[in-house]
């Protein structure tokens, strides 16, 4: 092991055993003080855990359906309370890296649709059932959250398909209180958010109990609206977000819970700085100029044709790199058109960035949900939950990229549940559970022509650099390079057992079979052209199998060391749902990821000291079947560690560590990765300006497939405090640090993005009916960037990531 990788792995060491050994020994320290008749006190004292719902000790069945608390879960997971989501100010997906190890999301075009989990894309559950996929769609609503949970790792066989990485389940706000019982009297709140670049957000909310028909229910409300400028120039949002829930008890033994949600956003995806160089990265640098415009017939837009006829394009196999620089230069004079013809440099801002007035990402969500719930006499508890959800996407970019989704799905999961005893020594629970998923999907994009580096971004767009579109108003339609119409069904039945032997040793396993149907025409597009696929209506069915295996441990009451083996069946689908005809004439929609993990919890000190500890590797195992945006072919291996603490009655510490290394088992099979290349790709000896008005591609050779844009180590931590008496008894403060590794922007490693320390802080101040909040993020003025796609884009966009801003909160609670 080389020097380096010995001393920040001894950093990574540290960390974790400073946070681990120092929490408890502090608290042993404080609980040996305290005269053992007075130890009710002590466990009282975790007051400031009843303030942020800090400690994991509720049950989460977002797992494996049984209800079980975070320690006694054998896979590596983290829930986020509302609580935590409002006292941290947690208005983002990527706010939640600082809480949760394994998280680090690269961007998505600046939409942070999804998670990325251990380095790969993840996917989004509501209430425990699987949404259209959202790579980048819209930005995921969290503010009407009840709680947030992140399972790393494929989901259990009770599940259905999903991807390796992992998934955010989403539970919304409620009728029911924690406890289980309805609400027994109306709450409610009203916000007003303001914060930098004009940011404005109003939210509302209200639930309580009520009768209906002599029939107990309870309700809860939440709206939401956003009009909000951004840091980034030509950059803006305008969202909304209804939500409602309805709890009906019928009889002492049947209950229903039904509900939806509908999310109306409206902005534009940020690609980021364009013409990427390492001195544009460490100094500012930025490469100026327009090319010579395209546009023969003055219609102020550059069409496939005038593009085609324009000849701005090159490819090398093993890319651009491996060739001479006499080469290239040769190359490049041959394509003129391909040149700046008016180079220069000047220093840019992190808000110059590649968007256009009128960029547009609009989208149009509904969800709904309606669960029956029955409880026998004998025992059995019957759970069907019915759950229906819609995209209408238009996704508009006139650097060259343009989609629409038209998606739908419903799933229906039948769920019998029961728990029994085996004599005296052994405890069971099972659950029983057929399902069906029916999924159509209508989807739509142009990319035959996209151009990151034409437009020069100290400039406005101009007719050089605005492409036409696939999906647009107006006359400057191109054609699709692919427009897909189809559906899949998928229908499973699954099994899972939870055995418990002497109330020590722990056995849970599960069983899995799917059905799955696949139809999938391109209808139109360019690439189905070329690929012989155009207007077939192409069909395949799939019988897969998928298990789970757990095996953990009670060493002493709140100590539990685990290992878990799985097999997990995904789909392989687009941007919007869709599977690509492509992956269905070639018998590819469907594939299978392989987990093993093993790890330790610890509950510990009267649950004021919670620890988690795994080791983990997953891989992808179909090498052919991927979706290179939405679901490679990878293998994961790495660490992860969280730990919380509540020190006092007034303080309380988090910390999370990941160690991840992540891999492309296509490419490194292949021994060759497809990307675009950037300025910084060329051979020494070349000017950049000679390249930036057309696209060098090409296959860049590799050995071992090492994915970009994902750090190998990421460290954070964060301490809360709390008042304790008096007027200080409504302050919460927090303030914390997330540390990341250096890493390369894109596959080919030519560009390096440095690593960066982010600093957040925050306080929070409540009465009975008022509640005030401020939060400044990067209170460093970190100068810091993430990659965009880089296996893909990497080396040709990089997104700036935001200087020191804030938010202040102004709520009335009644």
């Amino acid at each position: 092991m080389k020097y380096f990788e010995r001393a920040r792995l001894a950093r990574a060491v540290m960390f974790v055993l400073g946070g681990c050994v120092a929490a408890p020994a502090t608290l042993y320290a404080q609980a040996a003080a305290v005269d053992p008749t007075e130890l009710d006190a002590v466990v009282v004292q975790g007051r400031i855990n009843e303030i942020i719902n800090l400690m994991p000790n509720e049950p989460v069945d977002s797992v494996f359906g049984f209800e079980k608390s975070i320690v006694e879960t054998p896979r590596s997971l983290t829930t986020i309370s509302n609580e935590m989501l409002s006292k941290f100010n947690i208005s983002e997906l990527d706010d939640l890296v600082a809480l949760s190890p394994g998280s680090f999301t690269q961007s998505f075009f600046g939409v942070a649709g999804s998670l990325d989990v251990r380095g790969t894309p993840g996917e989004v559950y509501f209430r425990g059932i699987r949404r259209i996929d959202n790579p980048g769609n819209y930005p995921q609503p969290i503010a009407a959250s009840d709680r947030v949970d992140i399972v790393r790792g494929p989901a259990s066989p009770i599940y259905g398909p999903s991807k390796i990485g992992g998934y955010l389940n989403f539970v919304p706000k409620a009728a029911r209180a924690e406890n289980g019982a309805l609400m027994k009297e109306p709450k409610g709140e009203f916000s007003i958010t303001r914060g930098s670049w004009d940011k404005d957000v109003l939210r509302g909310e209200v639930g309580g109990p009520g009768k209906l028909g002599g029939k107990e229910f309870g309700y809860y409300l939440y709206a939401e609206n956003e009009d909000s400028g951004s840091y980034y120039n030509n950059s803006s949002t305008d969202q909304s977000v209804y939500q409602a829930s309805f709890d009906m008890q019928l009889t002492e033994r049947s209950r229903i819970e039904f509900g939806g949600m509908y999310h109306k956003y409206e902005g534009n995806q940020v690609a980021g700085w364009n013409r990427v160089t390492q001195d544009l990265i460490d100094h500012g640098t930025y490469i100026t100029g327009t090319p010579t415009s395209l546009d023969s017939n003055g219609n102020g837009l550059i069409s496939a044709a005038e593009a085609a006829a324009g000849n701005v394009s090159l490819f090398y196999f093993g890319g651009v790199g491996a060739a001479s620089a006499e080469q290239v230069n040769a190359d490049l004079a041959a394509q003129p058109n391909m040149a700046l013809v008016n180079p220069g440099t000047t220093t840019i801002k992190g808000d110059q960035v590649l968007v256009q007035e009128d960029d547009e990402l609009s989208d149009k969500v509904l969800t709904l949900y309606f669960d029956f719930v029955h409880e026998f006499d004998n025992g059995v508890k019957l759970t069907n939950k019915a759950f229906y959800e819609s995209l209408d996407n238009t996704n508009l970019n006139r650097y060259g990229f343009s989609q629409f989704a038209d998606t739908s799905v419903f799933e229906d999961q039948l769920i019998f549940a029961f728990a029994t005893d085996h004599g005296e020594n052994v405890r069971a629970a099972y659950q029983f559970s057929p399902s069906i998923r029916h999924q159509e999907f209508e989807h739509g994009d142009n990319f035959a022509y996209e151009y990151f580096d034409r437009r020069d971004i100290t400039q406005p767009g101009s007719p050089a650099d605005r492409r036409t579109l696939s999906v647009a108003e107006g006359s400057d339609l191109e054609p699709f390079s692919s427009h897909t119409i189809g559906d899949y069904t998928v229908y499973g039945v699954a099994g899972l057992a939870d055995w418990a032997f002497f109330d020590k040793l722990h056995l849970l396993a599960g069983l899995r079979q799917d059905h799955i149907k696949v139809n999938s025409t391109c209808v139109e597009g360019v690439d189905c052209d070329s690929d012989g696929l155009t207007g077939t209506r192409y069909s395949d069915s799939y019988d897969a199998t998928s298990w789970s295996a757990s095996l953990s441990y009670d060493i002493v009451k709140g100590l539990s060391p685990y290992v878990t083996v799985a097999k997990q069946t995904t789909m392989i689908v687009g941007q919007g749902g869709e599977v690509p005809a492509g992956n269905v004439a070639g018998g590819s929609a469907v594939a299978d990821s392989e987990l093993t993990e093993f790890g330790i919890k610890a509950s510990l000190l009267d649950d004021r000291l919670y620890a988690a500890v795994a080791h983990y590797e997953q891989e992808r195992v179909d090498y052919s079947a991927q979706n290179t945006v939405t679901n490679n072919t990878t293998r994961s291996k790495g660490w992860e560690v969280e730990f919380r603490a509540v020190l006092s009655d007034s303080l309380a510490l988090t910390g999370a560590y990941t160690k991840v290394k992540v891999h492309n088992l296509t490419a490194a099979e292949n021994g060759t990765q497809f990307g675009f290349a950037g300025g910084a790709d060329l051979p020494a000896g070349v000017d950049p300006a000679l390249m930036y008005g057309g696209v060098i591609n090409g296959l860049t050779f590799t050995t071992d497939g090492r994915k970009a844009g994902v750090p190998e180590n990421i460290y954070s931590m964060y301490l809360i405090y709390t008042g304790a008496t008096g007027w200080l008894s409504g302050l919460t403060a927090n303030i914390g640090a997330t540390h990341v590794d250096a890493v390369y922007s894109g596959f080919s490693q030519a560009v390096r993005l440095p690593a960066y320390t982010l600093v957040n802080t925050g306080l929070n101040y409540e009465t009975e009916h008022w509640r005030f909040g401020v939060q400044v993020k990067n209170l460093t003025n970190e100068r810091y960037f993430r990659s965009n796609f880089p296996d893909l884009f990497g080396s040709s966009v990089v997104l700036p990531e935001l200087p020191r801003n804030w938010l202040m909160t102004v709520a009335y609670k009644f």
